[in-house]
């Protein structure tokens, strides 16, 4: 402590420090974790009275309780459980600090950008019984002393679950904000859609007033016609919500949203970065150009296992296959086919025949066009 003694005189010779930066000069070679109780005791070993302005924070770190309490403001919105604090200084201050340290050697001891992150990060934590974590905080605030603002950055919250779609007309996708094209504005409130009337729509207000988010990018399994129905176990898809006020949310395993059902809906950690593979059973109208022959629909059961192959323009093939088909005639122009088949496989086309091979029309020798088709069930690889 004597050494210590010595060194503080040697500085304050020079300098006007207050008592958090004297503390920080040697509260790592004594061990101590309050700086500011440190610099108060050496302070009145020396007797030497605390000076008007610190030279080198400028009465920073005495005032830092202002701007923990604006953080404090603006963390009410908010539910967290760990929060990382941020903080901008002025490059005199950082100047400042640097010449002090390398001027009397003062190794190992912590910056000022450190300390002040340090110090509002342990009052902030007190105040709000929460703590900082380094690698995945909740909430990051950021300070920038600089301009006197203070930043809030909640990190996304990631949500996996199904819905099912029991009514016509509706389509899976919303369409951007035609104003800021899906980027946020004041005329979309800054959710980055034009409305609510889609799939996409209804889960996103929902999620909107549950969540308190200010955007859902949803991530789908698959995809459907706006005529079509979604029924079973419902379609599998991801949601990350931008800026949620909440996290602690309590869901039913099923919401109803009128026609739309969102069932099983969690949080998880992270959307899958791989492509998910899954099947899907369902159940396809077609009507063909020419009368059906007795007999003639049993060449569709050679479909069964075999290896679809789907030409989109690229260098390689992209083979699936149909796994299960049933065949229930409605009429001479009319039939319906229960598919189970990889995903990804463009149902329309596998009936018409464009750009995929084998297809029902090639295989029946009659143009066919599918009307409407409805997913029944749905499993992913996982």
């Amino acid at each position: 402590m004597d050494s210590v003694i010595d060194e503080t005189r040697q500085i304050l010779r020079e300098y006007h420090l207050c008592d958090y930066c004297i503390g920080r000069m040697f509260a790592s070679k004594l061990h101590l974790v309050s700086h500011k109780n440190l610099g108060e005791k050496i302070r009145k070993i020396i007797k030497q009275s605390k000076p008007k302005s610190c030279y080198l924070c400028k009465n920073l770190m005495p005032e830092l309780g202002i701007f923990l309490n604006k953080i404090l403001d603006m963390s009410k919105e908010y539910e967290f459980s760990t929060f990382l604090i941020g903080a901008i200084l002025q490059p005199s201050i950082l100047d400042r600090d640097d010449i002090i340290r390398s001027k009397f050697k003062l190794r190992g001891t912590a910056g000022i950008k450190s300390d002040v992150t340090r110090e509002m990060g342990k009052q902030f934590g007190k105040r709000t019984r929460t703590r900082v974590d380094y690698q995945n905080p909740d909430i990051v605030f950021t300070i920038d002393f600089k301009k006197d603002q203070c930043d809030i950055k909640p990190k996304a919250l990631v949500l996996q679950g199904r819905y099912t779609k029991e009514a016509r007309g509706i389509p899976q996708k919303q369409e951007s904000c035609n104003r800021c094209e899906g980027k946020g504005c004041f005329v979309c409130d800054f959710h980055g859609i034009s409305g609510y009337n889609s799939v996409e729509g209804h889960i996103a207000k929902f999620l909107f007033e549950k969540f308190g988010a200010q955007q859902a990018k949803i991530t789908w399994i698959g995809s459907e016609d706006e005529s079509s129905l979604v029924l079973g176990n419902g379609r599998p898809f991801f949601v990350k919500l931008v800026n949620p006020h909440k996290r602690k949310i309590v869901l039913p395993k099923k919401i109803r949203l009128g026609s739309i059902s969102i069932l099983n809906l969690r949080v998880i950690s992270k959307v899958p970065t791989e492509q998910i593979k899954f099947k899907t059973d369902v159940l396809l109208d077609i009507s063909t150009e020419k009368h059906l022959v007795p007999e003639a629909l049993k060449v569709l059961e050679s479909l069964k296992d075999m290896p679809v192959s789907v030409n989109e323009n690229l260098p390689w093939k992209n083979q699936k296959r149909v796994y299960a088909i049933k065949i229930k005639k409605i009429d001479t122009k009319s039939f319906t086919a229960l598919l189970t088949l990889d995903g990804g496989i463009p149902l329309k086309r596998l009936v018409s025949g464009t750009n995929i091979e084998p297809s029902m029309s090639i295989l029946l020798e009659n143009v066919c066009r599918c009307t409407t088709f409805d997913f029944h069930k749905i499993v992913t690889s996982d």
